[in-house]
């Protein structure tokens, strides 16, 4: 699911000691050593940050489109949502033509070099030592050698500061677009299919929130003192069916030949800007855990970055291409870009989510595009399977975020909320992520090429259980379980639990009741 960027939030904790490799220096001899600084734009990059200390190798990306069809990535940069203007495209270009130009200077003198030290060590082994100070050939090179030195120590820190400069640009550019993508905004999204019959009433829907409270399975009041404003609990048949959605999608993936994975929830700031979220931009949702005991580490809204870390500077082998990796994992999220949805699952800080992750070869072009249709399709198996009514949208240019060629979202229909609402979404990402994270794989002829990945929600569990209280709800108050859940929460209808409600004591309310006295023995 597409992660959006808001503030940054701080997450405090105790030190821990941890060893790091030691820096290595990146570029060639003569080079100062790299200081972790803003670029022009006003943003950090960990990537870059991540590649100077020697971690993983320079991301490759494709200059040949953005130099030959400037035009056309003006217009894409124009069209997608972001700071990023068609005029920073020149820029990108014009501090690129500097570089390729500096390494075209460093690539000559360095030639010049090696034959002019070559030449001096023939001479050398030629000529008797004492005779080479009258030898003009020698005094010559030798000279020579001096003035190409000193040119080079000259050029090494402009071409690393182009360098530097040309990441902090570049990488902010966007995917390509699909010709067929909507140009616009979410109200241009395309509706590319309807499934299922919005359900029917002989009584007004009540939200999910009402419906939880009642069937003890929701709590969201009295936590601003415990975990905060955007927070919840689940219980008793709640926690069960956040378990039953989660087994059912697992399963039925597993079935399909997924392979499961457990990833981290703590990441570094590079793998989220390699798949194109920005941890360290001035608006983002990503929660950072305190620098001054954990530097670079981030709590991951979605599993997607995890499982591109696992495949972060690996290759994959052609045989075992497409890769189908599914991963259940807690997405935290810091929403505080928003004031909407205060209240209520939709829009919470943290909640569990089954992520869909494949590799793909590119070879005919159209391997992920195939891939992404696959999970799409996978996608509407269980929504159908849970008996829900749900809308396919393709989704248009602003909606897509850095890394999308193409991106589906699915968007079920809530009756309390009397509205669809995103539950799902799927992206093509092309080859953007892989070459910011070297993610590759070995052809058939041993060749390394640039894999492309592919992204989809299976079930994000809080709206999943939106749609299925809101959508089974019963004019008693209980609420049916679709069939293909009852195996997993053993139970064909949710009804209100025998056991009394807790009862808030604390203070802040009407009619408090008065605490215990002192026990007499």
């Amino acid at each position: 699911m597409a992660t959006r960027i808001g503030m940054v939030a701080r997450v405090g904790g105790r030190a821990l000691h941890a060893l790091k490799p030691v820096t290595r220096q990146y570029a060639r001899q003569g080079t100062t050593l790299f200081t972790p600084h803003r670029f022009s734009h006003g943003a950090r990059s960990s990537l870059y940050e991540h590649i100077r200390e020697g971690y993983s190798d320079k991301p490759e990306l494709d200059m040949r489109l953005v130099c030959e069809e400037t035009d056309k990535v003006m217009a894409n940069v124009e069209s997608r949502k972001g700071d990023l203007r068609g005029d920073d495209v020149r820029e990108i270009v014009c501090v690129w033509q500097q570089l390729q130009a500096v390494r075209k200077d460093i690539s000559d003198l360095e030639a010049q070099k090696k034959y002019i030290s070559d030449s001096v060590k023939a001479l050398v082994e030629n000529n008797d030592k004492n005779a080479l100070a009258s030898l003009p050939e020698y005094n010559q090179a030798r000279q020579r050698g001096r003035e190409i030195r000193s040119r080079l120590s000259q050029l090494y820190p402009k071409e690393s500061e182009l360098e530097q400069e040309h990441y902090g640009r570049a990488l902010r550019l966007p995917n390509t677009t699909h010709p067929d993508v909507p140009v616009g905004d979410e109200s241009q999204a395309r509706v590319v299919e309807l499934v299922g019959q919005k359900p029917v009433f002989d009584f007004k829907p009540r939200g999910h929130v009402e419906l939880g409270e009642e069937l003890g399975l929701i709590r969201q009041r009295h936590l601003a003192h415990v975990s905060g404003h955007r927070s919840y609990y689940l219980r008793g048949a709640g926690a069960r069916l956040q378990t039953a959605l989660q087994n059912f999608a697992l399963d039925t993936l597993q079935r399909r030949g997924f392979i499961p994975m457990v990833v981290p929830d703590m990441l570094k700031g590079a793998v989220f800007e390699g798949c194109g979220m920005q941890p360290n931009a001035h608006r983002s949702q990503v929660y950072s855990l305190d620098p001054a005991y954990f530097p670079d580490l981030n709590l991951a809204g979605t599993g997607e970055v995890g499982v591109a870390g696992y495949f972060m500077d690996h290759a994959v082998n052609w045989k075992d291409l497409p890769v189908r990796t599914v991963c259940s994992s807690t997405c935290y999220r810091a929403e505080t870009d928003t004031g909407r949805e205060t209240w209520g699952l939709y829009r919470v800080h943290h909640f569990n989510k089954i992520e869909m992750f494949g590799v793909t070869a590119d070879e005919t072009g159209n391997e992920s595009s195939q891939l992404l249709d696959e999970f799409v399709s996978l996608q509407k198996e269980i929504f159908s399977s849970l008996e829900l009514h749900y809308r396919v949208l393709d989704m248009p240019t602003q909606e897509l975020g850095p890394p999308a060629y193409r991106k589906y979202d699915i968007e079920a229909w809530m009756p309390g909320r009397s509205s669809y609402g995103e539950i799902s979404s799927g992206s093509n990402c092309t080859d953007y992520q892989s070459r910011r994270l070297n993610i590759l794989y070995e052809s058939e002829d041993g060749s390394l090429q640039y894999a492309h990945t592919v992204n989809a929600t299976a079930c994000a569990i809080p709206r999943t259980i939106i749609a299925i209280l809101e959508t089974h709800q019963t004019k008693e108050g209980t609420v049916r379980v679709p069939r293909a859940l009852q195996p997993y929460l053993g139970l064909e209808v949710i009804e209100k639990p025998k056991y009394t409600p807790l009862k808030y004591i604390g203070p802040n309310q009407h009619s408090r009741p008065p605490r215990p006295a002192p026990k007499t023995r």
